[in-house]
Order: C-alpha cells, then structure tokens, then sequence
C-alpha cells in the first residue's frame, strides 16, 4: 500500500475549496429564492400562501439525495447535459430555499402585531412595514438559526460526490482508491469538516446567547 502523502493532502484541500464554493453558491441563490419563499408565505393571496406551502412540504419530504438525483438525471430526459457543479448547485439551492423560507417565515410572523399596527398608524405600506420595522426586527431572531443551517449545507455537499462532483469527500473517495487506507483517509476528511463547521457552530451559539433569542 502506498503512503499519505503531501500532494494528496493538497489535493484533499482542494476538495475543501471546492465544497465552501458549492456551499456558497448553493447558499445565496438559496437564501435568494428563500426570501422569495418568505414574502409568499406571508402574503395575502391564498393560492400564493398554499403552492408555496405545498412546495416547502414537497422539498422537506424528499431527502437531498433523491433531489439531486432528479436534477441531474431529469433534466437529461429534456437532451440537455448538466455540468455535475451546476446540478448540485441548483439541487442545494432548491433545498436551501425550502429551508430558509420558513426559518425566517416562522421569524417574520413571530414579531407582535402591535408593531405592523404601530407602521401603520405612521402611514408605511405593508411592504415599508416590513421592509424598515419587520424585516430587521426578525432578523435578529432568526440569525442563529441560519447560520446553524448554513452548517447542515456545508456538510450536505458531501452529497454531491454521487453526481461526481470532486469535493472533500469525493476527493477523500478518489485518495482511497489509490491508498486503500479508509480509516485515515475519512478520518482526514472528518477532520476537515470539522474544521469548516465547528467555527459557525460557535458563533451560531454566541449569537444566540448574545441576542438572548431563546428567552424570548
């Protein structure tokens, strides 16, 4: 059996690159189409309120990996080839958005009526109400848990290895094909994760703590 050398250990971090450019990707446009999710959650048209609903349902109850599965494959039903990096990043922001709208959806509704009364008695549209007293008040509440997400998508992308996308562990996958080494490998790559995730998981909790959200 061959060594763990220092030229896989540099290609092992150029997984980790790659898995925080899929994680940041999949992160914005998800947090993009979250917001989206969000506004139509609250908004007063019913039919906007139940398919948005119903879309947040659907996403939570198919795992991740199935969902990759239909964006890579199905869109090949349609004769259009789909770049493995482009799949899991559509794939994730789709499951992201899910997500996040209702975080910050359960965030938004939490604020007291008193202060959507309070915009209204100064004249603000519903959309300046929320946009100047609601939005930055519900961002304060749903801060830690976004960032405590954003932890569950870094580690998610570990799912994008069956798609063939080359980040930490499918690299950690390709190493142990040469080394046959499991144990170390996947301990490495263990500890990467670690690495990337345990630092958010901190400042999750001491925004927590500091925003005294739990006491609320």
């Amino acid at each position: 059996m061959e060594h763990f050398t220092l030229i896989q250990f540099i290609y092992m971090l150029k997984g980790v690159g790659w898995t925080l450019i899929l994680s940041l990707i999949s992160f914005v446009l998800g947090s993009a189409g979250g917001f989206g999710v969000m506004l139509a959650r609250i908004s007063r048209v019913g039919w906007l309120r139940f398919a948005t609903s119903l879309f947040i349902q659907t996403i939570q109850g198919i795992p991740l990996l199935v969902l990759l599965f239909i964006v890579y494959f199905g869109v090949g039903v349609f004769g259009l080839n789909v770049e493995p990096l482009a799949a899991a990043s559509i794939a994730l922001m789709i499951y992201v958005s899910a997500f996040l709208g209702e975080i910050w959806r359960g965030s938004v509704q939490s604020i007291e009526k008193t202060q959507w009364e309070a915009s209204e008695c100064l004249g603000l549209s519903r959309w300046q109400s929320l946009r100047l007293v609601i939005i930055p008040q519900a961002v304060r509440l749903s801060l830690p848990a976004t960032v405590g997400f954003l932890v569950q998508v870094i580690k998610s992308t570990s799912l994008a290895s069956v798609v063939g996308f080359v980040e930490l562990t499918r690299a950690g996958q390709i190493i142990n094909n040469s080394l046959f080494q499991p144990f170390l490998v996947f301990t490495l790559v263990g500890v990467l994760y670690f690495a990337l995730c345990y630092p958010l998981s901190i400042w999750s909790r001491a925004m927590e703590r500091k925003l005294n959200v739990g006491n609320r």
